[in-house]
């Protein structure tokens, strides 16, 4: 468990970022690169994960590097796009905005 401090803290990270914590799956990968740890979030919790011109995805990959130079280990984040393509759709079938998201949580 001591070597899988990586994955334990970005698993914490994301789940206390998105809305649906159980459906949040963090995967670790060694080779000769170092270590790669792969996330799997909700689609509708992608633009929370990744946040406005990527800066909280950003930030995620920062703290996880650093706790990886602690461990001597190089270490990568990729963010998993979910199946069926980009983020939440409006009713009719385009892309939501902005607006459109802050419209439906009364902010």
């Amino acid at each position: 468990m001591a070597k899988d401090k990586d994955l334990d803290f970005v698993e914490f990270i994301v789940k206390a970022i998105v809305n649906k914590p159980d459906d949040v799956t963090v995967a670790r990968q060694v080779d000769e690169m170092g270590v790669l740890l792969s996330v799997k979030v909700d689609p509708e919790d992608m633009g929370l994960l990744i946040g406005r011109q990527g800066s909280t995805a950003k930030a995620i990959r920062t703290l996880a590097r650093i706790i990886g130079m602690r461990n001597n280990a190089r270490v990568n984040l990729r963010i998993e796009e979910p199946e069926g393509g980009r983020g939440p759709v409006a009713a009719g079938g385009k892309t939501k905005n902005v607006e459109d998201v802050m419209g439906e949580l009364d902010m």
